[in-house]
């Protein structure tokens, strides 16, 4: 790779931008271990990054920036490069506010043809907000909230998984709930839902092994995402602990949660290929019936853990 680099600087006299989708923190460590890059400008983390993180590395400095998600955000990196080097550069956040861009005509065109088939259903209201529904934050989102209420309602569940998925546009208070507003949320190639007796003892398990992909102290071996969202039970998480002593004080209606125990848990979006095949109702006709039983969704306090040794973490929030 370092050879590669080397060459392809040579042959073009100019600096090499990486575009990535690695992550945040496995740009910055990549920044720091790979010379001959200019600049790395990633995506995957969805972090909104104002000012690139200057790495140093053998070869000088590589910049580290991300520019968010769902086009939020344009970033803009020029360089003053001189004799085949960058000596300078300037960079800008740049925001994109959609609605004062005029679409283009051909485009917008084909997209109107695409969805004309599909746009009363995309339309059709299912429910309506009374709060803010959102999906963010390491922990949950009142988004992810209401797929953890609607897979218990639905699935008569005493507990619920979510997958800490990043995605989705937010919906403000007193706004209608369509199909497509639902569909953006939980629309994956994996949408299966699963209803399994789990023991004590192996939802801890689950819940250290996704602490370890995301807060391992090795960028190389974290995946990305965030934690995934529980209902109805509540945890602490220790983020700076050691693999499989992160999770602790599990409880469900202020009980301790019992390892020998099994207990009922609704999920979605599995991972195994046994359950993909065993295809279970999907996420979206789940929630859409639990929209309609609802008909309107109470701002409600989120399921988080307490989360401990993040005091002057400005990244997560103590509670």
């Amino acid at each position: 790779m370092q050879k590669t680099i080397k060459e392809v600087r040579a042959k073009c006299a100019k600096v090499v931008v990486l575009l990535s989708h690695n992550g945040m923190d496995v740009d910055l460590k990549m920044a720091s271990r790979v010379s001959g890059i200019g600049a790395i400008m990633g995506g995957h983390t969805h972090d909104g990054v104002p000012i690139p993180v200057k790495m140093k590395n053998s070869g000088g400095v590589t910049l580290v920036t991300n520019a968010g998600s769902n086009s939020k955000f344009l970033g803009v990196l020029d360089f003053d490069v001189k004799g085949g080097k960058p000596v300078d550069f300037r960079y800008k956040l740049f925001p994109i506010f959609s609605n004062m861009i005029p679409a283009d005509p051909a485009m917008n065109k084909l997209i109107t043809k695409v969805r004309a088939p599909y746009e009363a259903k995309f339309s059709e209201k299912l429910a309506t907000t009374d709060g803010l529904l959102y999906r963010r934050g390491n922990f949950n989102g009142s988004f992810d909230q209401l797929i953890l209420d609607g897979l218990m309602a639905q699935k008569n569940a005493e507990i619920a998984f979510s997958p800490g998925f990043r995605w989705g546009t937010s919906l403000l208070p007193g706004q209608a709930i369509t199909r497509e507003n639902l569909l953006n949320q939980t629309a994956i190639t994996y949408p299966y839902t699963t209803v399994t007796n789990v023991t004590g003892e192996t939802l801890k398990t689950i819940l250290e092994d996704v602490a370890d992909n995301l807060f391992n102290p090795d960028p190389y071996y974290q995946q990305g995402g965030d934690m995934v969202r529980v209902g109805g039970m509540q945890y602490t998480i220790d983020p700076a602990a050691s693999a499989g002593k992160r999770i602790s004080d599990m409880r469900l209606n202020g009980r301790d949660i019992d390892p020998s125990k099994t207990y009922k848990v609704a999920d979605w979006a599995p991972v195994s290929e046994e359950a993909r095949n065993a295809g279970g109702e999907p996420i979206w006709d789940v929630i859409e019936r639990h929209l309609r039983d609802v008909k309107v969704v109470k701002a409600v306090k989120l399921n988080e853990p307490i989360i401990k040794g993040v005091k002057n973490n400005h990244g997560m929030v103590s509670l």
